[in-house]
This record gives structure tokens, sequence and C-alpha cells, in this order.
């Protein structure tokens, strides 16, 4: 069964109450269980937990006047920032930078983020926000590596997404879910668990995408981002604990979510438009499965509900778009008046792009996700 189909079955799942199968459990059997948790408990040996908790990160962000963006951040440790030094190295404090420089605006950011959290505790995190910012203008969360290392059933933790987005949707707000990224670069797991660890992780975020996109959310795939650097710099992009980031490893996770929470807020940067896919770069519009199925094997690939033809969901569920924006450095602030200008040229020649030239070779091609790479994303994020 491919990715696409198997995303598909487990967000299908979740949707309807199912509780899923234990397929790799069953597959392994008790030796191999055996051989797995003991390799799990000296991961744990040698990866350790050298930090006593995150850094506070929460507060207002740049300057200007008018209304603050208010910017809530949930999940895990990733969201959290444990690793990071200071409170301006987390992912909420680099994107609530990012806007505030983009824009001119203050960000007021709320971290209700909790280390070890898994999906079933973005309920609570939610409802914790909400006490403190009534309508946030967007919600970024962060999660599922602690559902993949827990052994959480996958149909359950999607289904536990689904509905905080769902919930977040309804208030008016827009959601960017980082989708869980690839365990199987984490060096000091080893095999056969680091190859079982990068197939549910993969997995789960191919699920998570379907589920969030059906629910009117986007998703930023985080996939092996660390890997190739990893292995370049480990001591650079990871932390002491050789598992989570390091200030380094979080601000290239925050430059690949920027842009998609800036499209997400309406904000004019570098390449955050709800422009039109480019096939030459591989992007497209298809059923969400197949674009959630393609967005994991690149990190930093949005995916993004949206429509053809006026229609949301074709035979084989809703329509997604898929994007591969580019991760340039934050450019200065804008005068409002340019800023509109220069967007307006942006979409224009991105609508007037040659799509003659296929993608790369090996690389997947718009025509990959079933529908022209001219199909305008129009509705992303506002289902």
């Amino acid at each position: 069964m491919g990715r696409a189909r198997r995303a598909r079955k487990i967000a299908a799942t979740a949707a309807y109450g199912g509780g899923g199968i234990a397929a790799a459990g069953a597959a392994l059997g008790a030796a191999g269980w055996g051989l797995i948790k003991a390799e799990a408990a000296l991961a744990r040996r040698v990866i350790g937990s050298p930090f006593d908790s995150s850094p506070d990160d929460n507060g207002v962000y740049g300057s200007g006047a008018g209304r603050p963006f208010d910017i809530v951040v949930l999940g895990d440790s990733s969201a959290a920032g444990l690793g990071a030094d200071a409170p301006h190295e987390t992912v909420g404090a680099i994107i609530a930078n990012g806007v505030a420089a983009l824009t001119g605006r203050r960000v007021q950011l709320t971290n209700r983020s909790v280390v070890g959290a898994e999906s079933s505790d973005l309920e609570r995190q939610l409802a914790n926000a909400l006490e403190e910012v009534l309508r946030p203008d967007v919600v970024v969360i962060m999660i599922g590596a602690n559902d993949v290392t827990h052994r959480i059933e996958r149909s359950a933790s999607v289904r536990a997404l689904e509905q905080t987005v769902r919930r977040i949707r309804a208030l008016g707000s827009e959601v960017v879910v980082g989708t869980c990224p690839d365990l199987g670069t984490v060096q000091p797991i080893a095999q056969p668990l680091r190859a079982l660890m990068k197939h549910w992780s993969r997995d789960l975020a191919a699920a998570q995408t379907v589920a969030v996109v059906e629910a009117g959310g986007r998703t930023v795939s985080l996939a092996d981002l660390l890997g190739p650097e990893f292995e370049g710099s480990p001591h650079e992009m990871f932390s002491k604990d050789r598992f989570h980031p390091s200030a380094a490893g979080y601000a290239r996770v925050a430059s690949a979510m920027l842009p998609t929470v800036c499209a997400a807020l309406g904000v004019w940067g570098v390449d955050t438009v709800d422009r039109a896919p480019e096939r030459r770069r591989g992007e497209g519009v298809g059923p969400v499965a197949v674009a959630a199925g393609q967005a994991v094997k690149e990190p930093g690939t949005e995916v993004a509900p949206t429509e053809i033809a006026g229609q949301s969901r074709g035979p084989r569920g809703r329509w997604a778009v898929l994007l591969r924006r580019r991760h340039d450095a934050v450019p200065p602030p804008q005068d409002p008046v340019e800023a509109d200008q220069i967007q307006a040229n942006q979409i224009e020649s991105n609508l007037a792009i040659d799509h003659g030239d296929p993608a790369t070779e090996g690389e997947p091609t718009a025509s990959d996700l079933g529908a022209p790479a001219s199909q305008s994303p129009t509705g992303a994020g506002n289902a």
C-alpha cells in the first residue's frame, strides 16, 4: 500500500472514530519488539535529559502602532523550544520577529506548548491559550514526535489533531501545522529502530496533512529538515542531548514555516502570497492524500486546501495545492503602498510563468498531483 493510500486510510479511520490496528507490532512479532524495546532503552540512555525546562518566549515582539497580531503556539518540546538557550531562539519567537519585521506591527506571542506533549494534549493547550486570546490570528502547531516514540495509535493522534484544527477554524483563526519530523534522522537511535521510526513518522506526517487540510488548515512538512545538517554539523544543528534542535536548528525550522504563516496572515514577504503553483518546481493541485504523500519527501513543502472550478472536493477527496516556497532571508519592512505593488507584480509574474519545462528528473511534478499546474489556489486556508 502506498503512502498516499495509508495516509487516507489513517485519516479516514480517525474521522470515523475507529481504533486502528497495531500493524507494526503484528509484523515484528514478540522477538522483534524485544529488540526494538532494547534499542529504545539504549537510545534514551544515550540521549539523556540534560534540560530543566524550555525558555519562556511569551511576550510582545517588534514595535509599531495598531493592534498587534496574535500568534498562538501549541505542541510538544519542539514548539516549546527545548534545547534553545534564550527565548528569542524558539520557533515561535523567530516567526513572531519575522512577521513583525515584515509588517511593522507588533506580534503578541502566546505559547502554551508542553514538553513531552502528545496530540491528545492539544485540546487542553488550546483551552489554556483561549483564556488569554479569544481569537488568535494564527495558531502554529508542532506535534507528532512523542506520538511516534510513545507508540500512540496513529488514528487516535490524527483524530485529536483534526478536532483541534476544526475548533480553531471555527473561531475564524488560521492554522499552520508543522507535521511530524522524520525521526529516522536521529543518529543516537540504532537500526532497525531508526528505520521503523522513519517509516512511522512519515506515515503519521502524511496522515496529519490529510486531516489538517480536510479541516481547513495548512501544513508544512518538516520531514528530514535537520537530517543532512545533523551529519554535517551535529554540534551546530542539534542541542547537547543530540535529539532536540539547537538555536540554529530551530532557526532552520522557523525559516521553513514562516512563509506559510505569512501567507495565512496575508502578510507580504518573499513567496508568501497564495499564488498559482509552478510546475517546474514540482508544485501542483490534486487530491490531498497524493499531495500529502509527496510533501513528506521534501521538507518545507506546504499543503493547503484549494478549489478547482469552484469545487473544494473531487472524487478522491479534498483538493489541495502543494507549494515549495522559497526560504530566503526575511526582508526589511516595506512601505505599505510599495508592498502592495510588489505583491501585485509577483502574482502577475507567477501567473504568467512558462510551465513548459518539467521538474528535474526524479522529482514529482505538478502533473503527478492530477491537475494543471496553473490552477490557482483560491480558497486556501479559508475553508
